[in-house]
């Protein structure tokens, strides 16, 4: 009996062992493919993270982009249980989700930042106003009076626009205008919690049904592909590239260029090499424009301020 189980054992461990793909070229190449199908992905965001925490400046990088990885990747995730494809890409997007995030985080603390430095530069020339006033009864005396009393109808409108400068912005709120512009980093947390729930129970109730999960799985590559969208728009709209890393969008066109060839190896679904080709193209498109413009600083965008002759 013992020899019989033993005996069993020793069968059952050779088949293990005949199971363990042995180490030759062709798995050592497919292996370090797989793991830069999975960590090359966030490779293009070290760099930017590292200039935005160095330089403790946003302006030149859409947090669009962490919108666009976070709705394509947990696409991706639900059309895995509706049509299951290689375990690399499964990883690659919750590696994505969470590398996002905390690129969100580091972006909303300094943007906090940005926002009590500018709102303390303004109470700061308020005062020195304030000390100058030739008729401080009239128009208040300290820093509250004197900025939220005014006698110029300008000058409430400009105090009215500080208030809301500072004003925490809330995903409940449910104000379009500040959509994905939340002040509070749960906001964001929450926001991709209901929609991974949401997006949970329907594939659950609809995973039976081909047409849901080609559908889904079209726009989880298909958003994925409008990746650079948003920062093209962003260059686009500031008519300049300063602030964005140029060795992420190298990296992104590098790395899209990679996984689209590894669609085709693998013969992944048809809807991951077309995106693929898409967000290649895009890519390019970023590149052109930081020759283009050049070394050509951002437009100024309007800023709240108090301007001299509305504190008088």
């Amino acid at each position: 009996m013992e020899q019989d189980l033993i005996k069993g054992f020793a069968d059952l461990a050779e088949k293990k062992l005949h199971q363990v793909p042995e180490i030759t070229l062709l798995n050592l190449v497919s292996w370090g493919a797989s793991a830069a199908m999975i960590f090359g992905g966030i490779v293009p965001f070290i760099p930017q993270y590292l200039d935005i925490s160095r330089s403790e400046n946003t302006e030149g990088f859409s947090t669009h982009v962490c919108l666009v990885l976070l709705i394509a990747n947990t696409l991706r995730i639900l059309f895995w249980f509706g049509h299951p494809f290689e375990l690399p890409l499964l990883a690659q997007s919750v590696i994505m989700i969470f590398t996002m995030m905390v690129v969100l985080q580091l972006c909303t603390r300094i943007k906090a930042l940005q926002d009590l430095s500018s709102v303390k530069r303004y109470v700061t020339d308020v005062d020195s106003k304030a000390c100058s006033d030739p008729h401080p009864m009239i128009h208040g005396e300290g820093r509250v009076r004197h900025a939220s009393v005014g006698t110029h109808p300008t000058s409430r409108d400009d105090d009215r626009q500080v208030v809301r400068q500072v004003e925490s912005r809330t995903i409940f709120d449910l104000d379009w205008r500040y959509f994905w512009k939340w002040t509070r980093f749960i906001d964001y947390v929450v926001f991709m919690v209901m929609f991974c729930v949401a997006g949970g129970i329907l594939t659950y109730f609809l995973s039976s049904f081909s047409a849901y999960v080609e559908t889904l799985g079209f726009l989880a590559v298909f958003t994925e592909a409008m990746l650079g969208s948003p920062q093209f728009y962003h260059n686009f709209r500031n008519k300049s590239t300063q602030g964005m890393s140029v060795k992420m969008v190298m990296c992104w066109l590098s790395g899209d260029l990679f996984k689209t060839g590894y669609f085709f190896v693998n013969d992944a679904p048809t809807q991951f090499w077309i995106c693929g080709i898409l967000q290649v193209s895009i890519d390019i498109a970023i590149l052109t424009q930081v020759v283009f413009y050049g070394a050509r600083p951002p437009i100024k965008l309007a800023k709240v301020a108090a301007p001299a002759d509305h504190i008088s």
